[in-house]
């Protein structure tokens, strides 16, 4: 038997959970260019670059006017709306000398001390809202 659902409503589903980015094949694709930056980082010259005139440094890569406002305000939601993965981000969070955690924690609606004690006592809930659309 061959499940018949319509892929573009399974993969619009994926947009229903809250706090969440699922990183789908149309994300890579979207943000193919802003992920290629952030790997950039990984080179020693390329960080050096990058601290010393990060406007520069981006106008050298095909990214969006969105991509590039959003690296250097350091909007890290933004960027994974613009198809940023969160780990080809955190080459950013390193060059920057920012802790994985710590950077992630300004993704939620918690400062770091708040957000690191929630993970130490083993992360969110899996109660509360579980559907953005239906609100429960």
């Amino acid at each position: 038997m061959t499940d018949k659902r319509d892929i573009h409503a399974y993969l619009g589903e994926f947009d229903d959970i809250p706090g969440t980015r699922v990183f789908t094949a149309a994300r890579a694709r979207r943000g193919y260019h802003l992920n290629q930056f952030a790997m950039s980082l990984m080179k020693p010259d390329n960080r050096e670059r990058f601290r010393a005139d990060e406007k520069a440094y981006l106008d050298e890569w095909k990214l969006t006017d969105a991509m590039k406002a959003a690296v250097l305000r350091r909007d890290y939601n933004a960027l994974l709306d613009l198809g940023g993965n969160v780990y080809f981000l955190s080459k950013i969070f390193s060059t920057d000398g920012v802790s994985f955690a710590e950077a992630v924690s300004t993704m939620t609606d918690m400062d770091f001390p708040t957000y690191r004690d929630m993970m130490n006592k083993g992360g969110r809930s899996p109660e509360g809202v579980r559907s953005i659309k239906d609100k429960r």
